[in-house]
């Protein structure tokens, strides 16, 4: 779920990119013939996509000459090929062609499951770059093989083995190309062949990588870091020996892989951690001091600007603090620079929200004051930056010629964020930088000049622009526009706008919806698609462009609706921390005010309200569908959690404590112990390859369900991880939805 999110598959995104049901030949005709301007599944899912462009990871060169993204094809939506925009000829060229260089081979299983992690699983082509310091070549990954790309079109190839290279990275100053390969670090100089330079321990015991729940739960997924300077590298060792083994069938279509998998279940021991200052040829390796307490989390690493001080984020297992640490690399030494602790029935929110500065102040992203804001830590001393009932959700860059901070936060509206700018050393009143007409994020260049702003709209899919540091546009990197030859024109005429409005939970808590109508005929009652995620650190409505699928189930004639329950993020503290020690509980609360809501409309049909969710959102269509016999018409879950034990360390105790000390929370929350008061039609839907919630999950709910004679109905995907999803499957998993609901008697009125 990345974090259940945590990287649950948020709602839209979810909706984007995931199931596809079975369902019968009678049905797949029916539902593949669409009045003219009405969108299909079959378009929804193909290419070119309907979002228009799409690209990725837009970066400037070091000498800010060039603007590098990947693009996807207008044929192949999902594979991505690297571009770059002269800005001083004002021309497009494409670096490298995917298909071109690309061998096509087979990843390695330890890339896929980081892909997977990274929610990227279903690209192709190249899915990442890095520029190299000279600003002459970038080095690109494609394949499982490293490449490396100049300007003038040529590609050089870096690596060609059976492994893959996994987390490549050119050094600060491009001296040295690094990578990690089975299991171990290498290290050359760029025009060498790179050595290990970290041993063999065997297959348990791994040199700078990223451990699962790192990659999974904590948005790390590397595991070493290069000194600015190039003389030292922090390595991550993880030792998986005391994990517990999970055995994760791959079950494909034509055959079955089985994996040994380590994963580290909720009250389970997790790796044993160690970091270690390492030289570039091996020949030196400092172990760096992480304290006595040997169960916590490596939750950040960084150098301080000038490499002479290395700082390392260390959580504890209850994650309710977390120490900064200040280490001397020379001799692995630390102490404690500061701590934060979590409010009472709280957590600590790691964030990637900070930056240290050449001054040798700090600016830091804390909720010590109940919402998310920024601080500057300097000589010892803490300044507040940014105040109110709002919250910054991203640190996006530093200009310190200017002391100038550039941020993303809530503070004109939760459901648009919006870019800012604000003097660090005189803190005032933050600039607007964006458009209030749109939700927006924005990246930097490293010395904090250029904003990269992408922003989208109910109406408009993403666009991307480069500004300066005032907020002014300078050039589009995608403007997206919505013209005859854009993919989504034949469907604006028929696009249906979404409504926002606000109820009052349970608790008079403020709720935000999101509701598209179909074309309706005054007088008849129509059947909703109620979407919902609920879990914790997600926000799912928003008024940011919503995607082709969310229209495509309202032209079947279905209301869209989803909420925002008490739990999920960019509220606050107080609004966050009530799932504490209690998930499954004021979240099915509040979606159930959502629903009372629906059914007080008039134009509702309240027999016909259909809930589903994915993820997180699985295991609430479970507990929705156990707290309340009859109230939903049907519940459709997908990859749920069903059993808190069986869920992750990091995620799973950072909500709910340990099962060993928390037994009766985890029985509260779980999803099994109530399987039997489901009464109402529920489908079931798991990839049978999900690394993330394990399909044990869902047999155990199976073998629940089946023991107390509960009918229920099921669709699984051989091959699919948690993300399941695919230009076919994707369609298949849709129809088997919409095939569903049919068959219950959940559709639109004649």
């Amino acid at each position: 779920m990345n974090n259940v999110r945590h990287r649950a598959l948020a709602a839209t995104l979810a909706l984007a990119i995931l199931p596809a049901n079975a369902f019968g030949q009678e049905n797949q005709s029916t539902m593949s013939t669409a009045q003219p301007g009405q969108l299909t599944f079959e378009r929804v899912f193909a290419s070119p996509s309907l979002n228009g462009p799409v690209p990725r990871l837009a970066k400037l060169s070091p000498d800010g000459r060039f603007l590098t993204v990947l693009r996807n094809r207008e044929d192949e939506k999902e594979r991505y090929d690297l571009w770059a925009f002269d800005r001083d000829s004002g021309e497009w060229s494409m670096l490298v062609d995917s298909k071109k260089i690309g061998s096509g081979r087979e990843l390695s299983e330890a890339e896929k499951m980081q892909r997977e992690r990274s929610r990227v699983g279903s690209l192709k082509g190249i899915i990442t770059y890095s520029w190299n310091a000279d600003g002459m070549s970038i080095l690109v990954p494609l394949d499982g093989d490293l490449y490396l790309a100049g300007l003038d079109g040529s590609v050089k190839r870096l690596t060609e083995s059976e492994g893959s290279e996994l987390n490549p990275a050119l050094s600060p100053k491009g001296t040295y190309l690094s990578f990690v390969r089975d299991n171990r670090l290498f290290v050359g100089r760029l025009a060498s062949e790179p050595q290990a330079i970290t041993p063999s321990e065997g297959d348990l015991v791994h040199w700078g990588e990223a451990e699962f729940v790192a990659q999974e739960e904590m948005d790390r997924r590397n595991g070493y870091w290069w000194s600015p300077d190039e003389t030292h590298i922090a390595v991550e060792r993880f030792d998986e020996s005391p994990v517990g083994v999970v055995t994760r069938a791959a079950i494909g279509a034509s055959g079955t892989k089985t994996f040994d998998q380590r994963y580290p279940a909720a009250g389970q021991p997790n790796v044993d951690v160690a970091l270690y200052v390492v030289s570039p040829d091996g020949a030196s390796k400092v172990e760096v001091d992480l304290g006595s307490d040997p169960d916590v989390y490596l939750a950040r690493v960084d150098w301080a600007p000038d490499g002479k001080t290395l700082y390392v984020q260390r959580i504890n297992r209850l994650q309710d603090r977390l120490d900064m640490l200040k280490v001397d690399p020379a001799t692995g030494k630390s102490s404690v620079l500061f701590s934060e602790h979590a409010a009472d029935g709280h957590w600590i929110n790691l964030t990637d929200g900070y930056r240290f500065l050449k001054d040798g102040s700090l600016v830091w992203r804390s909720e010590r004051d109940g919402f998310g804001h920024l601080y500057r830590f300097a000589n010892g001393k803490w300044q507040q930056l940014t105040k109110g009932a709002w919250v910054v959700t991203g640190l996006d860059g530093v200009d310190e010629d200017s002391h100038t901070l550039f941020f993303t936060a809530t503070k004109d509206g939760v459901l648009a964020q919006q870019v800012y700018s604000l003097d660090y050393l005189k803190p005032r009143e933050p600039k607007r930088l964006t458009d209030l007409a749109f939700s927006n994020g924005a990246t930097m260049d490293g010395k904090g000049k250029s904003l990269l702003v992408s922003r989208s709209s109910p109406t408009q899919p993403t666009q991307t622009y480069l500004a300066d540091g005032s907020g002014k546009q300078l050039a589009w990197v995608e403007q997206n526009l919505l013209d005859t030859n854009h993919p989504w024109h034949p469907y604006i005429a028929g696009q249906h706008q979404p409504e926002f409005g606000t109820i009052k939970g349970p608790d008079g808590s403020t709720l935000y919806w999101k509701m598209i109508k179909p074309d309706m005929v005054p007088g008849k009652r129509y059947p909703v698609f109620f979407s919902h995620y609920g879990g914790p650190h997600s926000q799912q409505v928003s008024k940011g462009w919503g995607g082709a699928l969310q229209q495509a189930i309202v032209d079947q004639g279905y209301i869209w609706f989803e909420i925002d329950n008490r739990g999920s993020s960019n509220r606050g503290v107080a609004f966050e921390k009530q799932i504490y020690h209690a998930m499954g509980s004021v979240e099915v609360a509040d979606q159930k005010a959502g629903g009372e809501y629906l059914k007080g409309l008039p134009f509702v049909d309240p027999d016909k309200i259909a809930i589903y969710g994915w993820s997180y959102g699985g295991y609430m269509t479970l507990k929705m569908l156990e707290a309340d016999p009859g109230f939903y018409a049907v519940g459709i879950s997908g990859a749920p959690v069903t059993k808190w034990e069986l869920y992750d360390t990091f995620y799973t105790e950072r909500y709910m404590g340990s099962p060993k000390t928390d037994p009766q929370d985890y029985l509260k929350s779980d999803a099994l112990q109530d399987a039997d008061r489901i009464s109402d039609p529920m489908l079931l839907i798991h990839g049978l390859s999900d690394d993330n919630v394990v399909f044990e999950n869902s047999s155990e709910l199976i073998a629940k369900l089946q023991g107390d004679a509960v009918p229920f109905e099921m669709m699984l995907y051989p091959g699919q991880t948690h993300g399941v999803g695919g230009p076919k499957i994707s369609v298949h998993l849709w129809h088997t939805i919409m095939s569903f609901l049919k068959s219950h008697g959940v559709t639109p009125p004649e």
